[in-house]
């Protein structure tokens, strides 16, 4: 039986993941994202930060309908608030 078979999903290990719908991180077991994850992404996103915040805020849309949470300003912090921010350039 192969893995699409059983449908499982194979776990890396300290990929840090989400679980939905609860999104905790399928390694460590915190709220995603851990701040392993949070390494993790600002490493490879460094050189393109917008891509970045696209992609969690797409996470936080999802995370937003998974725990029925619309307009939550938590979790906007905690999808978006831990972004380091650049100075504005004039």
């Amino acid at each position: 039986m192969t893995q699409a078979d059983t449908g499982a999903v194979a776990v890396v290990p300290d990929e840090h993941a989400p679980l939905t719908p609860d999104w905790t991180c399928g390694t460590c077991g915190a709220q995603w994202p851990c701040e392993s994850k949070r390494d993790q992404l600002l490493s490879e996103y460094v050189t393109d930060r917008a891509m970045l915040s696209v992609y969690l805020g797409a996470c936080l849309a999802a995370a937003a309908e998974d725990l029925h949470l619309s307009g939550s300003t938590s979790l906007q912090d905690r999808f978006l608030g831990w972004l380091p921010r650049r100075p504005r350039r004039f």
